[in-house]
């Protein structure tokens, strides 16, 4: 599978790192217990179809991406860069 960063251009998969879902993903406050924070550590969904997906270009530029992509298939429909603060990681 191929990204394209856009900064860098396309690039191998390799040298980037997957984050997880790009929306709906939440981080539990400090208190909360123990059972929201193992929800947090150790579920994610998988579902199959086209999904938006957070990417940091680790190898590369190390700018913050949003990939959409099919799971099913692994096309990547379009890569944008993470501006607006919305998404987790930017």
């Amino acid at each position: 599978m191929r990204l394209t960063c856009p900064i860098c251009g396309a690039r191998d998969r390799r040298e980037f790192y997957y984050q997880g879902d790009a929306v709906a993903l939440y981080r539990p406050a400090p208190d909360a217990g123990v059972d929201a924070w193992d929800d947090y550590v150790h579920l994610r969904d998988n579902p199959a179809g086209v999904r938006r997906e957070l990417w940091q270009h680790e190898a590369g530029c190390g700018a913050w991406l949003v990939a959409e992509r099919n799971t099913t298939t692994h096309d990547v429909l379009s890569v944008s860069l993470v501006t607006d603060g919305t998404e987790r990681g930017a």
